[in-house]
């Protein structure tokens, strides 16, 4: 019971409860003091812009992306931005780095046009990486953009140039620092102990400074919450999102950011969501709308197959626009959102083939945004050729068609009492979709133009009708 109103006083001033990934009448078998603050999902304006974004923008930058995943000729076979922890490059050459970084390419109104362009209503930036170099000038570490040759609040400049092109800014921030010497990945000595309550007090301080310089971002989202070290810290981590809330009401904290007094992470002990939406989704996205248990949630993706900084050499395969186009559809079909990562170079130019892919989405979204904005799962059952979403009070549906089977018809299965009224492509207007019913509430939509080069979206406007079985079952 403590638990219960503990959590009701704190979050009643930024949610109401909503509809709860566990049924309302089960109990929990924990009592827990760390745990999950809110039972659903938050209701209040900021996350419901959260949720309608559809597509957002991620950018990992740093001292990292001047190697670019090569040190002394050697190529890192890892993700570029962990390069300080390869056990062949100094920890203090590494670090010096800082001396070199002058991106003289650096245009943040640039970025902010490429994003805008793409279609992207959010952007995540990386403040501070796991090697601890700062992208704004804190006046708590003596490694920051301040100490460079460049000099200029980077962060600054994003949010700036970001909210100029309507792009909503959320700041990315890692909790382990691997340039601070009180960071431990685990403390198992008074010493230790020491350490970590100084460092505890430093990442206090920055995330505080954070949220003071740039009061107009929407959230804040972590990173290198994992080791033992912060796990242990439940009483410390949630006492600190308890503050970071009463300076930024209405902020989003997604589930990496603590874990509760068991040491559970993005779930507490009774599998109740910990933060704003579930940061699990990374590099993958979930299959059905099942999967996500009814909490808000995003899938952040990668270009190559695990590269987030700048990396000289791209290995494996390379997503292209359309398959791109395909998992932001499947993500919004499954009411989540999809962010695409950018690791510009080091010189703070955007890479031409992060560029080119950003293009050509971006000519996609102008034409079809209407099926990805605001949208989320249309509750018809999935088909093979793509993807469903619907906006919460239109009667539209929207069929994102990534896979046009050889018998040219696009299977639907309506609910029990919706027909479909009416049918046309959202842009193309060659293709001039013809509806045959097939059985009760089952059609085919048919296709005059069959040759595709990306993803089309056909509009189904429908309505209610009182369902009778016209198609009764064989009778033996």
């Amino acid at each position: 019971m403590k638990h219960i109103i503990l959590s009701f006083l704190f979050f009643t001033i930024i949610s109401i409860p909503a509809k709860s990934q566990q049924p309302a009448a089960q109990k929990d078998t924990f009592v827990l003091v760390h745990g999950a603050h809110r039972i659903g999902k938050r209701t209040d304006a900021a996350m419901q812009r959260w949720r309608g974004y559809g597509l957002g923008q991620f950018i990992h930058w740093g001292l990292y992306a001047i190697p670019g995943g090569e040190w002394n000729g050697k190529q890192y076979n890892g993700a570029a931005e962990w390069l300080r922890s390869w056990g062949e490059v100094r920890k203090s050459a590494y670090d010096s780095l800082i001396y070199q970084f002058n991106p003289i390419k650096f245009d943040a109104t640039e970025w902010a046009k490429i994003a805008k362009q793409m279609g992207a209503r959010y952007v995540t930036f990386t403040t501070k990486h796991h090697d601890g170099f700062c992208m704004w000038p804190s006046k708590y570490s003596n490694f920051t953009v301040a100490q460079s040759p460049y000099k200029k609040d980077i962060v600054k400049q994003v949010v700036d140039a970001y909210e100029k092109e309507g792009i909503d800014v959320y700041l990315y921030f890692s909790i382990m620092d691997w340039h601070n010497p009180d960071w431990r990945y685990d403390i198992k000595t008074t010493e230790d102990s020491i350490a970590f309550d100084r460092f505890k007090k430093y990442t206090r301080n920055q995330l505080i400074e954070l949220l003071t310089r740039y009061p107009t971002i929407k959230g804040l989202w972590f990173d290198g919450t994992w080791d033992k070290s912060w796990v242990k810290q439940a009483a410390f981590a949630d006492s600190l999102e308890t503050e970071m809330r009463k300076i930024h009401p209405g902020i989003i904290i997604g589930s990496r950011f603590r874990a509760d007094e068991n040491g559970k992470r993005h779930f507490d002990s009774n599998g109740r969501l910990m933060g704003d939406y579930e940061q699990g989704w990374e590099r993958k996205i979930p299959n059905k709308i099942e999967d996500v248990h009814g909490n808000d949630w995003d899938c952040v993706m990668t270009i190559p197959e695990n590269q987030w900084g700048y990396n000289k050499a791209w290995k494996g395969h390379i997503k292209t626009p359309n398959e791109l186009i395909e998992m932001l559809a499947k993500c919004v079909s499954l009411s989540g959102n999809f962010v695409l990562n950018f690791g510009p170079k080091g010189d703070g130019s955007i890479r031409k083939e992060e560029a080119d892919i950003a293009r050509q989405i971006g000519d996609w979204m102008k034409e079809n945004s209407e099926a990805i904005y605001d949208c989320g799962y249309a509750g018809l059952p999935k088909q093979d050729w793509g993807y469903f979403t619907k906006k919460d009070s239109a009667n539209k549906i929207y069929m994102i068609v990534c896979n046009v089977p050889v018998s040219d018809g696009l299977r639907v299965d309506a609910p029990k009492g919706l027909t479909i009224a009416k049918t046309y492509p959202l842009s193309d207007t060659s293709l001039q979709p013809t509806v045959e019913e097939i059985g009760n509430n089952s059609y085919f939509i048919h296709l005059k133009h069959k040759e595709h080069k990306k993803p089309f979206v056909i509009v189904l406007e429908t309505k209610k009708e009182k369902s009778y079985n016209k198609y009764e079952d064989a009778k033996t």
